[in-house]
C-alpha cells in the first residue's frame, strides 16, 4: 500500500486518475488506514488535511469529488449500496465487520465537514495562513485582496516619472523623449523586471546620471569604432575601382553604381561624430572577405577593412545603451514604492500572498511559524505539482522539510514531469527536478490512462519511445546527459474509451501529421492560411460524414453515433491562428467559438475603437478625433459615407451635432447610457449579428461599457476616463479576472 507518511512523489500523466488517487488517499487518511509502515498512525479530519491545487475551478471539482467519494464509501460500509469501486471494496475488507459502522460514521462526519476542509488554491491558502498566523508572520490582521493593482501601479509609475524625468535636461531628456513616450509605455517593461533580484552597480545614481554617463561612454566607443573608416573607405573604393577597370571582377556582382553609394555613406558616417546609423544594405555582406571572393574572378584583395566589416553591424548594435540600467533603476524604485503603498493600504495581490508567507518563513521567527502550520496540517497533498515555481516549493520545503522524510508528517506531491517542461504556462522543470531528487526512493507512478482511446495512447507511446530509445540525442524531453535522464518518458497502459472513430467503416488513425506539399519557405501569414483551410476542410468532411452516417463512433453493443460539432476541438497557439481557422470554417458555413481563459477585453480591437469614440464624444468640435471615431473598424461605415463627410459640409455638421448630443448624455446620465445610445443610433447590434464574429464584438463593447461605467464612479471628468482606458490598453497583457470573457 502507498505509505501515508513522509514525503512522497506521485508521477501521473494526463488521464491516469490523479483526482481519483487524491480522493482515495483522503479516504484512507480519514479512516486511519494502514499498518505501521503504510499508515499515518492516527485518524485525521478534513480540517487537518491540506489539499492544494492551482485554479479555483479545480478546487471546486476536487472538493466535490472528495465529498462524493466519502459519502459513497460511508453508504457502502453500511451495506446500503454496492461497492462504488474495487479500491473501496478492498479498503472495507481490511476492517472487521464490527468496525464498519464506526468507519461509516467517521466518513459521514468527514463528508459533512467538507465545506470547512482545507481544499484551496496555493494563493488562497497562503492568504489564510497570513491571516490566521498574523503575529508569527508579521502580517496585518485585516488585509484586502485586490485582484487588479494596475491603477495603483500606474500611479506609482507616474510618481517615478514626475520625480526623475521632469527635472531632466540636455542629453538625458532627449534620450528619454526618443526612447520612452511616457509612463504608460514604460509600465509593461518595468513590470516584467519586478521578479529580477540582481544587485545594481549604480544604485546611488539617478536615471539622469546613468543616462549621461552611458551616452558619454557610447560616444567614445562610436568615435573609436569610426576612427579608421574614413581612410579605409577611400582605400576600399580605390580597390573596387581598380578591379572594375582591370576586369578582375564579375560585372553582375560588382559595379560602380552599386559600390559608390556604399563608400559615400561610409565616408559621411565616419566623418560625422554624431551620426550612429549606417545603412549599407548588401554592402555589409559584399565588402567582406567572402563577399569579395565571390565577386573577384581571381585572387580576391585583402584589406583590414574587409575583416572589420564582418563585425561592424554587430558592433554598432552593441554600442553601450542606458536602456537596461535605467529600466533596472525604474523597476527597483517602482517595485519598492508599489510594495510600500500596498502595505500602507493594507492590500495584497495574488503574488504578494506567496511572497509574504515565504518571507515570513525565512525570517527570524520562521521556524515557529512552520511548526504551527505543520501542526495545523500534518498532511498535505499538492495537486498539479509540476506547475509549482521556486517560491511555492520553498514554502512547502520550509514547512515539511521534504528531504528529511519525517514520519510524523505526510507530504504527497502529485504531478506530471512532462508538463513541467512548459515554461510558457508557468511551470518550472528545475523546481520539479529538485523535488524528484529530494524524494529519491519514494517515487510512485500512475501508469494507466483511463481517458484516451487505446489507439491514441499507443500512438503517443510509439512517438515518444522512438525518441527516448535513440542512441544519439538527449531523450524524448532533451534532458538526458549520458546515462542520466532526470525526465524519462514512461509509456502508459490504456483502459480508456472503447469507442473507435471510423470513416466509411474503417478506423481513422489516432495521430496524423500533415506536411506542406512543398519544401519552399512560406511567410507566416500564408502558412497559417494554408493549414487553416486544410483544417477547416477536414472538419467539414467529418461533419458531413456524421450527417450521412458514414463517419462517427463505433462501439461494441452500442449503436453507431455520427460525429457532431461538439465532438471537435481545435488547439491553437494564439489568437491569430484562432482567427485564421474560424475564418476558414465560417466560409464553409461552420460556426465556432474561440475559448481563451486569459485574453483581456482591453486587448480586443473594440477597446481601441471605444477609446476613439470617447475622445470624439469628449471633444466633438475637434475634427481629427471625430473622423478617427467614424472611421473605426467596429462602426464599419461605408467608404462612400466617409467620403461624403469630406465633401458635404451639412453632413459633417450633422455628425458634429450628433456627437455633441452624446457628450450631453455622458455628462448627465453617464458613459454607459452614452455608449448604448451610440450603439442604437448606428444600428450596431443589427449590423453585427450578420457578421460571423458579431456576437463576440457586441459582447466586448457592452462589457467595456460596464467596466467604464464602474471606473467612472471613481474618476473625475471625461479626460480622466479616457486616460484610464488608454492605460488599460497599454496593460492589456496583464488581465484582471473581471476583464476576461
Amino acid at each position: 500500500a502507498f505509505p501515508l507518511r513522509g514525503s512522497q512523489l506521485i508521477e501521473a500523466s494526463a488521464g491516469t486518475g490523479k483526482t481519483f488517487t487524491i480522493s482515495a488517499l483522503y479516504l484512507r487518511l480519514i479512516l486511519g488506514h494502514g499498518a505501521d509502515q503504510a499508515g499515518f498512525g492516527r485518524e485525521l479530519l478534513p480540517p487537518q488535511i491540506l489539499v492544494v491545487t492551482f485554479t479555483d475551478a479545480a478546487t471546486k471539482e476536487l472538493r466535490d469529488r472528495i465529498r462524493t467519494r466519502l459519502a459513497e464509501a460511508a453508504r457502502f460500509f453500511r451495506d446500503e449500496i454496492p461497492a462504488p469501486d474495487t479500491l473501496v471494496a478492498q479498503l472495507r475488507d481490511q476492517f472487521t465487520p464490527e468496525q464498519w459502522a464506526a468507519c461509516a460514521g467517521r466518513l459521514d462526519i468527514a463528508a459533512q465537514w467538507m465545506d470547512e476542509a482545507a481544499v484551496s488554491t496555493i494563493h488562497s491558502w497562503c492568504q489564510r495562513m497570513l491571516r490566521e498566523h498574523a503575529f508569527d508572520s508579521g502580517s496585518l490582521f485585516t488585509q484586502t485582496l485586490e485582484t487588479d493593482h494596475s491603477d495603483l501601479l500606474g500611479e506609482v509609475l507616474r510618481d517615478y516619472w514626475r520625480l526623475f524625468c521632469y527635472p531632466m535636461h540636455g542629453d538625458a531628456l532627449n534620450w528619454v523623449r526618443a526612447n520612452w513616450s511616457g509612463p504608460a509605455a514604460l509600465l509593461p517593461r518595468v513590470r516584467a523586471l519586478f521578479a529580477s533580484s540582481r544587485s545594481s552597480t549604480n544604485a546611488e545614481q539617478t536615471p539622469a546620471q546613468i543616462i549621461e554617463a552611458c551616452l558619454l561612454e557610447r560616444r567614445q566607443a562610436l568615435l573609436q569604432l569610426k576612427a579608421p573608416w574614413l581612410q579605409w573607405a577611400q582605400e576600399l573604393r580605390d580597390i573596387c575601382l581598380q578591379g572594375v577597370a582591370n576586369k578582375a571582377v564579375d560585372g553582375r556582382k560588382m559595379q560602380a553604381r552599386y559600390f559608390e553609394p556604399w563608400f559615400e555613406k561610409l565616408s559621411a558616417w565616419a566623418s560625422d561624430d554624431t551620426q550612429e546609423q549606417l545603412d549599407l544594405g548588401t554592402g555589409f555582406t559584399r565588402l567582406t572577405p567572402d563577399g569579395m571572393a565571390e565577386a573577384w574572378k581571381s585572387e580576391p584583395p585583402r584589406h583590414p577593412a574587409l575583416d572589420a566589416m564582418q563585425g561592424l553591424k554587430t558592433a554598432l548594435d552593441a554600442l553601450p545603451s542606458p536602456d537596461a540600467a535605467v529600466l533596472e533603476h525604474a523597476a527597483r524604485w517602482v517595485s519598492a514604492r508599489f510594495e510600500e503603498e500596498k502595505r500602507r493600504r493594507a492590500e495584497m495581490g495574488f503574488d504578494d500572498m506567496l511572497l509574504r508567507l515565504d518571507a515570513a518563513l525565512q525570517a527570524e521567527g520562521g521556524e515557529r511559524l512552520a511548526t504551527l502550520i505543520r501542526e495545523q496540517f500534518p498532511v498535505a497533498l499538492i495537486d498539479e505539482f509540476q506547475d509549482t515555481d521556486p517560491v511555492q516549493y520553498r514554502i512547502f520545503e520550509t514547512i515539511y522539510q521534504i528531504e528529511e522524510n519525517a514520519p510524523e508528517i505526510g507530504l504527497f506531491l502529485i504531478g506530471d514531469p512532462k508538463q513541467a517542461i512548459y515554461a510558457f504556462r508557468g511551470a518550472d522543470i528545475y523546481t520539479y527536478l529538485r523535488a524528484r531528487h529530494a524524494t529519491q526512493g519514494r517515487l510512485h507512478t500512475l501508469d494507466t490512462n483511463f481517458r484516451s482511446s487505446h489507439a491514441m495512447v499507443e500512438a503517443v507511446n510509439h512517438v515518444f519511445e522512438r525518441a527516448e530509445q535513440r542512441d544519439t540525442g538527449r531523450g524524448a524531453f532533451l534532458f538526458r546527459e549520458g546515462s542520466e535522464n532526470p525526465v524519462p518518458f514512461a509509456s502508459v497502459k490504456s483502459q480508456g474509451r472503447k469507442e473507435v472513430l471510423q470513416l466509411d467503416g474503417q478506423p481513422i488513425s489516432a495521430l496524423n501529421i500533415w506536411q506542406l506539399p512543398s519544401e519552399q519557405p512560406l511567410s507566416g501569414a500564408v502558412y497559417r492560411q494554408y493549414l487553416a483551410a486544410a483544417c477547416a476542410s477536414q472538419i467539414v468532411e467529418l461533419l458531413n460524414g456524421g450527417q450521412q452516417g458514414v463517419c462517427g463512433f463505433a462501439q461494441e453493443d452500442s449503436a453507431f453515433r455520427g460525429v457532431l460539432p461538439a465532438d471537435i476541438a481545435i488547439l491553437v497557439r494564439d489568437g491569430k491562428e484562432a482567427q485564421a481557422v474560424r475564418r476558414e470554417l465560417s466560409t464553409r458555413g461552420v460556426r465556432s467559438v474561440y475559448l481563451s481563459d486569459k485574453d483581456s477585453v482591453y486587448a480586443a480591437q473594440e477597446a481601441r475603437d471605444v477609446l476613439a469614440w470617447l475622445k470624439a464624444c469628449a471633444e466633438p468640435d475637434v475634427e481629427r478625433p471625430l473622423r478617427a471615431a467614424l472611421a473605426c473598424v467596429t462602426l464599419n461605415l461605408p467608404l462612400i459615407e466617409l467620403e461624403r463627410l469630406n465633401q458635404d459640409e451639412l453632413a459633417w455638421e450633422a455628425r458634429v451635432m450628433q456627437f455633441r448630443g452624446y457628450r450631453e448624455i455622458w455628462r448627465k446620465q453617464g458613459v454607459l447610457a452614452m455608449l448604448r445610445r451610440l450603439l442604437h443610433d448606428f444600428e450596431l447590434p443589427h449590423a453585427l449579428i450578420a457578421r460571423t464574429d458579431g456576437e463576440r464584438v457586441l459582447t466586448n463593447v457592452l462589457h467595456l461599457s460596464e467596466l467604464l461605467q464602474q471606473a467612472a464612479s471613481e474618476l473625475d471628468g471625461e479626460q480622466a476616463l479616457i486616460r484610464y482606458l488608454a492605460e488599460h490598453l497599454a496593460l492589456s497583457g496583464q488581465a484582471a479576472e473581471e476583464q476576461v470573457l
